[in-house]
């Protein structure tokens, strides 16, 4: 079998979850599958995170924007190849392809009601090119494939799919999350605190930023011995932005926003942490949920969408539209030491029913299912 992958941004140096959830899958099918051929099609950039084997052609396709390189460099490519399928990794996929076509559709947000408006350009793009792409190139895949049960019925619901149109697959997550005893050597790169709370967060409206940062500012009122906030992915005038409009630019001094931290460095900080917030409106799995987990580190988390399904006992959930909860949260863990101890197993163990091996050896099988029909 012919298998091509489409896995536009996976070279790029600021890698995000659609990105990895198509590397790391890629990377163990290379070490479980040694009979198909597969044909990995990347947009050219500076990190060459994956190289070829004997089976896997690594192919670099060079356009100017996203939408053509979709729309036109990838079908070109792809009809000189004639794979038995094309496997699009990233919600979206070439309009005209006549090849057999499977679809990771993370989720459908962009079909939803947003909390609010993104200030960013390439979002707001992205997000008005998901409407109109999307619902057309359902239609001719073959089958789809999204990220957690949640996910799955919520598509299902919205877009009146039969059940044999859709399935879901569980993310993993990487190997090299587990708690690292020595952290301060990499968490100095990017705060000088030894101890600090961790929020993943940016200019997405899902992620919740601004109330994360209201529930912050309760925590800091209320305890006697309030830590800094690590904040990932937001700069200075995002930060300002959000503090000044909800007035309590106070707490300022509080805030730690080095900007993107790097994947090979995330153990560590998670490791540091002494309470991860991933307190998002709405997810459709949550990498992070489980990376913090892995390395030894409570999570707090939204008690909507994705979040309860996959962090199951190893969280505890706050209501993101009421900042109060997820304050409450945070002085809870930080005054319950029993409750703290608790969690930290929970999460140890739960993080023991997903791999991203489980995940590449799932994806296989539906190929095979697909060829065979």
């Amino acid at each position: 079998m012919k298998i091509a992958i489409e896995a536009q941004r996976i070279f790029r140096e600021k890698k995000h979850g659609m990105d990895f959830v198509a590397l790391e899958t890629i990377r163990q099918l290379q070490i479980i599958d040694t009979e198909n051929e597969y044909f990995i099609f990347v947009k050219p950039g500076k990190d060459k995170c994956l190289e070829s084997t004997k089976n896997f052609h690594i192919i670099e396709l060079a356009c100017p924007t996203y939408i053509l390189w979709e729309q036109i460099a990838l079908p070109c490519a792809i009809s000189k190849i004639k794979p038995d399928l094309l496997h699009c990794t990233s919600n979206t996929a070439p309009l005209f392809c006549n090849v057999p076509l499977v679809l990771t559709l993370h989720d459908i947000i962009f079909l939803e009601l947003r909390q609010q408006k993104s200030k960013s350009l390439y979002q707001n793009l992205g997000w008005y090119y998901r409407r109109f792409v999307v619902p057309p190139v359902l239609n001719k895949c073959e089958k789809i494939i999204t990220v957690s049960k949640f996910e799955c019925n919520r598509i299902k619901e919205a877009l009146k799919l039969p059940n044999n149109k859709i399935t879901y697959i569980y993310n993993g997550f990487g190997n090299h999350f587990y708690n690292r005893a020595e952290t301060k050597e990499i968490t100095k790169k990017y705060l000088p605190d030894d101890q600090y709370l961790f929020f993943l967060g940016n200019t997405d409206p899902k992620k919740n930023t601004r109330g994360t940062l209201i529930a912050y500012s309760q925590y800091v009122a209320k305890s006697k011995k309030a830590l800094p906030l690590l904040i990932a992915d937001l700069n200075e005038a995002a930060i300002d932005a959000i503090l000044n409009e909800a007035g309590f630019q106070e707490i300022k001094p509080m805030l730690r926003y080095p900007g993107y931290i790097t994947n090979a460095d995330l153990p560590s900080i998670y490791s540091g942490a002494k309470i991860f917030l991933y307190t998002s409106f709405r997810e459709s799995f949550g990498i992070p949920l489980l990376e913090a987990m892995a390395c030894g580190t409570p999570v707090i988390t939204s008690n909507t969408s994705a979040m309860p399904e996959i962090a199951g006992e190893g969280a505890l959930f706050a209501d993101p539209f009421v900042p109060e909860s997820i304050s409450e949260l945070i002085l809870k863990l930080e005054e319950d030491h029993v409750l703290y101890e608790q969690m930290l197993k929970n999460g140890l163990n739960r993080v023991q029913q997903f791999s991203w091996s489980k995940t590449a050896k799932e994806t296989l099988s539906l190929y095979h299912s697909i060829y065979k029909s």
